[in-house]
C-alpha cells in the first residue's frame, strides 16, 4: 500500500482519483458535484480492499487474531476523527451511517426523551432536509414548538432577532455551511448566545468538515455531525461528535449486539459511551476507509483545501457572473461562502441544463431542490443549478464549465 505523501497541487492529487483517469471515449470528467459526495482517492480504496483481503473479522467480541487486528484498525479511525474535529477524547465520536442517521440519533436519543412536552426547537430557513424533518417527526411526536430563524435576500441568517427565538428553546439545530447558499454561518458565535440561555445546541457540519478545519472544543456546541463519503471516504460512514457527558445521559438510539453489557430476558445494561450507540456488526470495512481519507486530508491540510477552493469559488463567481441572464444565489463575500455556487440561468430547468452540460461536455453538477425545498420557496424557485468544488478541481474546469453554460443558453434560446 503506497504512504507517499501527496503533493498539494490540484493537477497531481488527481492521479490518486482512479476516476479520472477512466476512458470512456468521452472529454475528461469535470466532476463538479462534491457537496453531494466526493470521489475517492486509491489510498482510500487500497485501505477497503485491504481489509476485506486480510483482516476480514468483526470487531471488538473476537479474541483472535484477526478479530484483534479489525477492532484495533477499528477504533484507530476513530481516535483519528477525535484529533481531526478536535474532539476532547475518542469516546465523544460515534460512529452513524451518515450526517441523517447522527442528527436522528440526537432528535430520539436526546430530543425525544429530554425536552418536556411543550417545549420548542429551533432551525433555520436554510437546513437541509436531514436536519429539519427529524425535528418535525419529534415536535409532532412531543407537542413541540418549531421555529425557524430566517435568512435575507443576500444569503445571510438574520441574526438580530436571534435571542427572540433562543428565548425558552430547548435545542438549536443549524448548519455551518449552507448546501444550497454555500454560506458559513458564524456558529461559534451563536453557540455562545445560545449557551446564554442555556439551550442544546447541534451543528450540522456536512458541507464544513470536509473543505476546512473545524474545532469541535472551539464552535462550542454539544453535538456535530458530518459524513465519511463528503470527505474522500466511503458511502455508509457517518460521525456524531458529542460531549461525553451529554452521551453518557442518553438512552441508545437502536438496541441489539454489540450495544449491551448485560442483557436477561426483562432487561439489559448498556454498554460505555460510545459504543452504546453503535448496535449491530459495524461497517467496519468503510470506518477504515474513513480513516485512511483523514490521513490523505491532513496530509495535504486541510487549511490548503479551503485556500484552493476559494481560488475555484472567485474564479466561478467572477466567470459566472459575465454569463447573460445567470442568476447566482447566496452571498457575494468569498470569506463568507463555502466552495460552491448555485445559480439559475435564464428560464432552462437545472435538470435539463444538468443533462446539457453531461452529454455535451463531460462536466456533473447537481440539479434540483438539493434537499432544501424551504430554501428553495423562499426563494420562489422550484430548483437550481450547482457546481461544488474540491482539492481536485482546476481552474480549467471552471472555465470549461462557463463555456458550456453560454452554450447552453445559446441552444436553448436558439
Amino acid at each position: 500500500m503506497s504512504s507517499s505523501p501527496p503533493i498539494k497541487n490540484p493537477y497531481r492529487l488527481r492521479m490518486d482519483f482512479p476516476i479520472f483517469s477512466k476512458d470512456e471515449g468521452r472529454a475528461p470528467l469535470i466532476y463538479l458535484d462534491n457537496a453531494a459526495t466526493s470521489q475517492k482517492p486509491r489510498q482510500v480504496l487500497e485501505a477497503i480492499c485491504d481489509y476485506y483481503a486480510s483482516v476480514n473479522a468483526n470487531v471488538h467480541r473476537g479474541v483472535y487474531r484477526l478479530s484483534i487486528e479489525a477492532t484495533e484498525r477499528y477504533e484507530e479511525a476513530r481516535r483519528l476523527v477525535a484529533n481531526m474535529i478536535d474532539a476532547r477524547n475518542w469516546r465523544e465520536v460515534v460512529f452513524t451511517r451518515n450526517t441523517t442517521e447522527a442528527i436522528n440519533l440526537v432528535a430520539y436519543s436526546y430530543a425525544l426523551r429530554k425536552i418536556k412536552r411543550g417545549g420548542k426547537i429551533v432551525v433555520t430557513e436554510m437546513e437541509h432536509h436531514s436536519n429539519l424533518v427529524p425535528w418535525q417527526i419529534i415536535a409532532g411526536l412531543k407537542d413541540l414548538r418549531l421555529e425557524a430563524v430566517p435568512f435575507d435576500q443576500h444569503g445571510y441568517l438574520v441574526l438580530d432577532p436571534l435571542e427572540r427565538y433562543l428565548r425558552g428553546a430547548d435545542l438549536l439545530a443549524i448548519v455551518h455551511a449552507s448546501n444550497v447558499l454555500g454560506t458559513i454561518n458564524p456558529v461559534k458565535e451563536i453557540v455562545k448566545v445560545a449557551k446564554e440561555y442555556d439551550v442544546v445546541v447541534l451543528v450540522d457540519a456536512a458541507q464544513s468538515v470536509p473543505h476546512m478545519p473545524v474545532s469541535f472544543r472551539d464552535i462550542g456546541c454539544d453535538f456535530l455531525a458530518f459524513s465519511g463519503h463528503k470527505m474522500l471516504g466511503p458511502m455508509g460512514v457517518g460521525c456524531l461528535i458529542g460531549k461525553e457527558e451529554l452521551l453518557d445521559s442518553m438512552e441508545p438510539f437502536m438496541g441489539g449486539g454489540e450495544m449491551i453489557r448485560e442483557v436477561s430476558l426483562k432487561e439489559s445494561k448498556w454498554n460505555e459511551t460510545p459504543w452504546k450507540f453503535e448496535a449491530g456488526t459495524p461497517s467496519v470495512a468503510d470506518v477504515i476507509g474513513l480513516g485512511a481519507a483523514i490521513k490523505y486530508l491532513q496530509s495535504i491540510t486541510l487549511e490548503w483545501i479551503r485556500s484552493h477552493e476559494e481560488e475555484l469559488t472567485k474564479l466561478a463567481l467572477e466567470e459566472l457572473s459575465e454569463i447573460p441572464k445567470l442568476k447566482i444565489i447566496g452571498p457575494e463575500s468569498l470569506k463568507d461562502r463555502c466552495g460552491l455556487v448555485s445559480f439559475t440561468l435564464a428560464d432552462i430547468h437545472p435538470h435539463d441544463l444538468a443533462e446539457y452540460l453531461d452529454r455535451n461536455f463531460n462536466i456533473a453538477v447537481r440539479a434540483g431542490h438539493h434537499c432544501a425545498m424551504p430554501l428553495h420557496s423562499k426563494l420562489g424557485l422550484s430548483a437550481t443549478t450547482r457546481a461544488s468544488f474540491y482539492l481536485y478541481n482546476t481552474p480549467e474546469e471552471i472555465h470549461k464549465l462557463g463555456e458550456g453554460l453560454r452554450q447552453a443558453l445559446k441552444f436553448f434560446h436558439a
